[in-house]
């Protein structure tokens, strides 16, 4: 299954430039580890912080 993606930027007065026209892609099966955020290591989310 196909989707498209266009990528435009907006500045500050509401004004759209667009970077890449929108073009049809295809979406990975699973995101590459370079594409992922880090897990998050604030008290809150850290398992081995919490007080058991």
């Amino acid at each position: 299954m196909a989707m498209t993606m266009k990528v435009y930027e907006v500045n500050r007065d509401g004004g759209i430039r667009v970077i890449r026209p929108e073009a049809e892609v295809l979406p990975l099966k699973t995101p590459e580890a370079r594409h992922a955020y880090p897990a998050c290591q604030c008290d809150q989310c850290d398992q081995s912080k919490r007080p058991s």
